[in-house]
């Protein structure tokens, strides 16, 4: 199986049956008053669903060879780490901005600007969720 889309396809496939069937151990409800396996068999679902379009896609158009870049695979796991060890010593704040400015250097193209950007909507989030939702995030 050397085709990159057919395997992006099969693991999408394959992480929302996990999650799909994990969600299943939670009662469902209805969609009136859903129960607390509702939003993550739905989302499971919907991931699933890209998955399949992934795989069909895949089989008609021409093959990607697939190829590891492990600079890259080892810049996002040291990015995820950092700002996992940021965000829990220092604050969640400085764990973002290390966090995307570390994992674009996998990508093909660096910019400070749009790293800055992505930056400041990631914040805005968190911000939202700590406010909005009321989750016990330590931003500074």
């Amino acid at each position: 199986m050397n085709n990159r889309n057919l395997v992006k396809g099969v693991f999408l496939m394959a992480i929302a049956l996990a999650f799909g069937l994990q969600s299943l151990r939670y009662p469902i409800g209805q969609l009136g008053r859903a129960g607390p396996g509702m939003f993550p068999l739905m989302i499971s679902s919907l991931l699933a669903l890209l998955g399949l379009a992934t795989v069909v896609r895949a089989l008609l158009t021409e093959r990607v060879p697939m190829a590891f870049q492990w600079k890259n695979i080892g810049l996002v796991l040291l990015s995820l780490c950092g700002f996992a060890v940021l965000s829990e010593h220092v604050n969640m704040m400085l764990g973002i901005v290390f966090m995307v400015f570390c994992s674009t250097l996998a990508g093909s193209n660096y910019s400070v600007v749009r790293n800055l950007k992505i930056c400041a909507g990631l914040i805005v989030v968190a911000f939202a969720f700590w406010k909005g939702l009321g989750l016990q995030l330590p931003l500074y």
